[in-house]
């Protein structure tokens, strides 16, 4: 009757902008690492934001902030979410964990590895007998003292980075330990790949006969990793380039 064409009709949509919502859901969960999308949803509801409980789960499911069903005992300074950003200066984020070795008697080494995720920078190479959380501490302590502490650090759940030692130690200092799910060994792949350096150059092309002997070997291969050895990464440069543009040598351990 009014001779309007039909395409001149058209829906528009009433839904708001996702943005703003996920934002602040986000805002919720980084401050409050225990709720739920539930109580996510209660929240928001009290602020005053008109939206249902599927839509919250919806985005809460998109940003991966599922909560596990038991949360780790005295884990205070743990990362409860999955939430990482690449590193962007030195001492942002460091990975670390053990590899094992033997020395020419057969008898077991653990060695402690520890890598700076932005400039590849090796910190330490600790070969021990055996390790413990006060182990693993007191050898983070002697190294912080001497080139700083890092924000995050990335590690496994092997016992002794879930010691209560640890969890206190990284507490006191300002720490956040970064876990990696069980059974997936790529969420710490920095250290893999140090690692595998590690073993390639320096463990697999030694005999070891004492634990000083392999402190010896061990750390001489460190100095050349960090000062002399081109890193592909970092533009085929030595690591030590990126941690102190003067080119000044790696502290001794």
């Amino acid at each position: 009757m009014l001779k309007f064409d039909r395409s001149t009709c058209q829906y528009k949509s009433r839904r708001r902008d996702p943005a703003s919502l996920t934002a602040r859901i986000k805002e919720i969960c980084e401050t409050r690492v225990r709720y739920g999308y539930r109580r996510v949803h209660y929240v928001l509801r009290r602020e005053g934001w008109e939206v249902n409980p599927k839509r919250v789960y919806r985005i809460y499911r998109e940003m991966g902030l599922q909560l596990r069903n038991k949360s780790p005992r005295r884990r205070v300074k743990a990362k409860l979410r999955e939430d990482r950003t690449d590193a962007v200066c030195s001492n942002d984020v460091w990975a670390m964990d053990f590899v094992h070795d033997q020395l020419a008697t057969s008898r077991n080494l653990r060695v402690l590895a520890v890598v700076d995720t932005f400039s590849r920078y090796c910190p330490v190479i600790d070969p021990r007998f055996s390790y413990r959380g006060e182990d693993v501490v007191a050898t983070l302590d002697r190294v912080c003292q001497e080139i700083g502490y890092p924000k995050t650090i990335r590690v496994d759940n092997g016992s002794e980075f879930v010691s209560r030692d640890m969890d206190l130690w990284a507490y006191q200092r300002g720490v956040t330990l970064d876990f990696s799910r069980p059974g997936k060994p790529t969420d710490n792949a920095f250290v893999e790949a140090f690692n595998s350096k590690l073993r390639g150059e320096c463990l697999n092309t030694h005999w070891f006969m004492s634990r000083e002997d392999a402190c010896e070997k061990m750390e001489a291969w460190r100095k050349y990793y960090n000062e002399e050895r081109p890193h592909s990464a970092i533009g085929n440069i030595p690591p030590v380039l990126l941690v102190n543009s003067a080119g000044d040598t790696s502290p001794p351990c």
